[in-house]
């Protein structure tokens, strides 16, 4: 017997769903660190980030605990691909830009993209990055201005750096006030998301 959903519960739910951004994703390629990952999903459901995909060809998904991923994992979709034609063919019908993150000469910093754009932004492993063939077929390549000693960031506090980025040129753009899912797709999510 199923249990029926409170009121509150309800409610909450539909907020949520309402701030979804359903143009707006990360592509985890072959990133290691489990708690990385957890850190990056948790970051996708705070900014609102509907879906993630995963480029995993060279290590396998890493296990997450379950108390330090379940809860944002239970909120944002997976999507997995293959191979770099199925993760690009997925992206290009979607009409996503993508952009890799990169230290590249051609390499712009984060702020001169424009996020209200459809984006997908690949979020390279912890030692060495984007891999050469996704960085060749991205649109763009960013990374993030510093100003220390060291030259890169974690993934994940990358992953939250760039998201929040996007979040700020969204809000100033008014994509957070109106619900960015028809209501027939808002229904078919409220279902589910009752379901989990």
């Amino acid at each position: 017997m199923t249990k029926e959903p409170t009121p509150r519960r309800k409610a909450r739910l539909q907020h949520v769903l309402s701030h979804r951004q359903p143009d707006l994703t990360l592509v985890l390629a072959n990133i290691h660190d489990p708690h990385n990952v957890s850190a990056i999903y948790r970051s996708c459901d705070a900014f609102g980030v509907s879906e993630v995909h995963l480029y995993y060809t060279d290590t396998a998904f890493p296990a997450l605990g379950r108390k330090s991923s379940a809860s944002a994992r239970k909120w944002v979709d997976t999507v997995r691909h293959r191979d770099g034609d199925a993760l690009f063919g997925y992206l290009r019908a979607h009409d996503f830009q993508v952009l890799a993150t990169s230290c590249v000469p051609s390499a712009r910093p984060l702020r001169q993209w424009d996020f209200t754009r459809p984006t997908a932004i690949i979020m390279g492993n912890e030692h060495s990055g984007v891999a050469e063939e996704l960085l060749a077929r991205a649109d763009g390549h960013l990374y993030i201005p510093m100003y220390g000693m060291i030259q890169s960031f974690n993934v994940s506090v990358a992953a939250a750096i760039i998201l929040a980025e996007a979040a700020r040129q969204r809000e100033a753009a008014g994509m957070y006030a109106t619900p960015r899912l028809d209501e027939a797709q808002l229904q078919t999510r409220l279902e589910d998301w009752l379901g989990r």
